[in-house]
């Protein structure tokens, strides 16, 4: 299975990264082949001072052996060897119109020390993160994943849709990071549902990202916006960032597990503001926003 899955996430990075490519129209990507001392390693790719992407990374990893002490007790098992591997992908545009976001699909197995698989489970997801909200948009990107999920089981999407509320929220501002997607984890084999399964519905997921994304960036790339706008852009990245370092779980395995910095850290924007208790106008956009985000809605 992981052998059949890093070969997958090696060509949906292909797959995503040429199609933003086509899309901005001017940057491409930088890639790094890197490894990890401890094993394993990985293709970073970079998109920067584009048309359309001010910054982004659509990275692919596989790294393995000992688990380290710390995730030891996080996971709570002793000794043992570990291999993970996944796609993450940040895109943060230039235009305050189009909407940040957020990917990821990874597998995880667990060993003993005589090399038997253990434990192994999907985990992934995708999520949005507009700056000005566009109800239709929204729509779009909810009807997507649930289409992906419905192929393969009606519950799903309600029920990951809800994960993700609940995954990115940033509880120290009492908000959402975004207006969500789906969020899933510990996806683990089950009399009902084979690992094989769990791998056919997290690549459908996968395939569908593109979808997904694209068609709101091609509606809202060439919008008009002001110094207004983007300055509330900035504002928000920080929130974004704020979420990244102090609650998600990616960023602190991969902290923990001597993942390469770079990678881990490429999905910060380079362009952000912290601006000392700012509220947005009284029934402006901004506010607008701010109400969605702090009340999770049912989009579809």
């Amino acid at each position: 299975m992981k052998d059949k899955f890093y070969k997958y996430i090696e060509q949906l990075q292909d797959r995503i990264t040429t199609a933003l490519e086509e899309i901005d129209g001017k940057a491409k990507f930088r890639q790094d082949l890197w490894e990890r001392t401890e094993g394993g390693g990985g293709r970073t790719r970079v998109i920067e001072n584009g048309n359309v992407f001010e910054k982004g990374g659509v990275n692919i990893s596989a790294v393995y052996g000992p688990l380290a002490p710390a995730m030891q007790q996080y996971f709570k098992v002793g000794e043992v060897d570990f291999f993970a591997c996944g796609l993450s992908l940040v895109l943060h545009p230039k235009n305050p119109m189009v909407p940040t976001v957020h990917a990821n699909w990874r597998y995880f197995e667990m060993y003993d020390k005589e090399g038997n698989t253990i434990d192994q489970w999907f985990g992934g997801g995708q999520d949005l993160t507009p700056y000005y909200l566009f109800e239709e948009d929204a729509v779009h990107f909810h009807k997507i994943c649930k289409r992906a999920c419905d192929t393969h089981d009606p519950d799903f999407y309600s029920r990951y849709k809800k994960q993700c509320d609940e995954y990115f929220w940033n509880s120290h501002r009492n908000e959402a990071r975004g207006i969500g997607g789906l969020f899933f984890d510990y996806c683990k084999a089950t009399e009902e549902r084979s690992i094989d399964k769990w791998y056919d519905f997290v690549t459908e997921v996968g395939n569908s990202f593109l979808e997904a994304y694209l068609p709101i960036v091609e509606r809202r790339k060439n919008m008009e916006s002001t110094p207004h706008n983007r300055n509330w852009q900035e504002i928000r990245r920080g929130r974004y960032v704020e979420f990244n370092l102090v609650h998600d779980k990616g960023t602190l395995f991969g902290l923990k597990t001597n993942g390469r910095i770079e990678s881990i850290l490429m999905s910060l924007p380079p362009y952000v503001q912290w601006v000392y208790d700012h509220r947005p106008e009284p029934g402006s956009e901004e506010e607008k926003l701010i109400t969605v985000l702090e009340n999770p809605r049912n989009w579809l």
